[in-house]
């Protein structure tokens, strides 16, 4: 009876807005995006992948540093020609408990689960959004329950921090097929907590994991939280007032609704908040950009002509909408598109694009258009939270006689969108999924078109190609970023993006919260996170 109540209490003191009991820390925040599945195999985005991190585990986790650490392997052998990786697994991983597993309600992961699970990925009726990253694979087998191999078809570099991705999760079949799609709503992994509830657009809470293998360095159970609860208010001004009042725990990211309540105009934390809430900022693996469609679509589209492209990339200043619509927090995008922190990575304008009406004229004029004559009006696909950055694009273009229509969606009727062509100019972004530039420059690559890989402008050179086939071959440092600066070139040349800007990550908690760490590709780590009595 007990077992049985204590969901049920849990449920009501998640849902409650003093959500503090004596003995229980309920770690609170909000995906304004929100949810799509809570299936590893489709987890793109950051709104899904943060859930997923919590629920599942890989062969590897990458720490606070972007380091490969072992976690279900505990340690591995790689092959002197780079081919062949052989991972030898913990023994005492159990998935959640899960009626499917029988009387025990929970069993052992082996080997044979990762073969499965990385097989799934490229399942073609799966339709994974991650299968791209398997595409170098050449076969995957269980040696015995603890011995797992990886066999690769050329040697690649970035491989085991590729591994960290969620998308290598491990899951058990049993439950999988079970509930086939529905999978996405009834989750089973191996992570610090577990599914409990999911309403989708209103709330998801997850179970601290009782069987968790993670224990800190005194030896305590990992994680130290009884339950994360997540909220889907899509207002970032309703989200701002949610926080200060203390009904959420921690807000990522900056809004332009209250980004001048809570910064300063050169990025810095308020002195009306210092005494209350703590924020915490490092450099952030993501480019903001703004993406033209490449091919299909609309045949007849000046987009698709490089010098209309190149002309909406240098008529807008950069570097003003960082000061008065940032308010100084990220970097100018006047770089390539592979952002700071990464070998390759060009953010000082070597071959980006600066601030240059005349230049803009120009290129207008040669495409046939001379002070934006005879240009159609161009349809800009973005979200309300970018609608003040797209606004500032609008204006600023129309001074060179580009017209623009912001067009707003929904975040996930956008994403849809882009995933199958359907928008010739949009709004996107890219968060490493690993820690290297090859994760950047793989957006041009045209086998990974999407809807089946995240070459979302449908970008087709086959110079680039080649180019970058050479660099995931290339084992040696200093020629592989030599290439990536190639690559990179090449794309701000032809232009099938507008970086707009590289992020930076910003995490707002309270005084209370402790252990709430930060990186550069803004993991949400929650196993050590404690939430003090106020």
């Amino acid at each position: 009876m007990k077992r049985l109540c204590y969901p049920i209490l849990l449920l009501l003191l998640v849902g409650c807005s003093h959500h503090r009991h004596d003995d229980k820390m309920i770690f609170r925040y909000n995906e304004s995006a929100g949810i799509a599945s809570l299936d590893p195999a489709f987890a793109k985005d950051q709104s899904t992948i943060w859930p997923c991190r919590q629920l599942y585990n890989g062969l590897i986790q990458l720490d606070s540093a972007l380091q490969v650490q072992p976690c279900i392997a505990k340690r591995w052998e790689v092959s002197a020609d780079g081919l062949t990786y052989t991972f030898t697994l913990r023994d005492d991983i159990r998935f959640h408990r899960n009626a499917l597993f029988g009387p025990d309600s929970t069993r052992r992961v082996v080997a044979e689960d990762f073969a499965y699970s990385f097989h799934r990925i490229t399942d073609p009726t799966v339709l994974s959004p991650g299968a791209w990253i398997f595409a170098n694979m050449a076969g995957c087998e269980a040696l015995d329950d603890t011995t797992f191999r990886v066999r690769l078809k050329q040697p690649f570099a970035p491989f085991l921090s590729q591994l960290g991705m969620v998308y290598c999760s491990v899951v058990p079949r049993e439950v999988v097929e079970h509930y086939g799609k529905d999978f996405r709503k009834h989750p089973c992994g191996t992570g610090p907590f577990r599914f409990q509830y999911w309403k989708e657009g209103v709330k998801l809470v997850m179970r601290r994991n009782p069987d968790y293998f993670e224990r800190d360095e005194e030896g305590t159970p990992l994680p130290y939280l009884d339950a994360v609860a997540t909220t889907f208010i899509v207002e970032r001004q309703t989200v701002f007032l949610e926080f200060v009042k203390g009904n959420l725990d921690f807000m990522n990211s900056l809004d332009a609704s209250y980004k001048d309540e809570i910064l300063t105009l050169d990025g810095q934390l308020k002195p009306k908040y210092a005494d209350r809430i703590d924020m915490a900022s490092t450099p952030y693996l993501n480019t903001e950009y703004l993406g033209f469609l490449m091919e299909a679509g609309e045949e007849a589209s000046p987009l698709k002509d490089r010098r209309v492209r190149q002309a909406i990339n240098c008529g807008f200043d950069r570097r003003k909408m960082m000061k008065y619509l940032r308010n100084n927090v990220g970097m100018p995008g006047v770089g390539g598109f592979v952002p700071m922190g990464l070998p390759g990575s060009d953010t000082g304008g070597a071959y980006g694009y600066e601030y240059d009406p005349e230049r803009c004229r120009r290129l207008l004029a040669e495409a046939g258009y001379p002070d934006g004559k005879g240009l159609p009006r161009l349809k800009l696909s973005t979200t309300s939270n970018y609608l003040d950055l797209c606004k500032y694009l609008q204006q600023q273009l129309g001074l060179a006689g580009i017209d623009v229509q912001v067009d707003v969606n929904p975040p996930a009727a956008l994403r849809e969108q882009i995933a199958q062509g359907k928008s010739s100019w949009f709004r996107g972004s890219w968060v490493a999924d690993y820690p290297d530039a090859e994760n950047y420059l793989s957006l041009f690559y045209s086998p990974n078109r999407a809807p089946a890989g995240p070459n979302y402008t449908r970008f087709v050179s086959k110079e680039y190609d080649k180019l970058y086939e050479r660099s995931r071959v290339e084992t040696d440092p200093e020629a592989r970023t030599a290439l990536y600066r190639q690559l990179d070139s090449l794309v701000m040349q032809e232009a099938p993006v507008l970086v707009l800007y590289y992020d930076q990550v910003l995490h707002f908690t309270h005084k209370n919260v402790s252990g709430l760490g930060t990186n550069a590709m803004n993991s949400l780590d929650l196993r050590r996170v404690r939430i003090n009595k106020r």
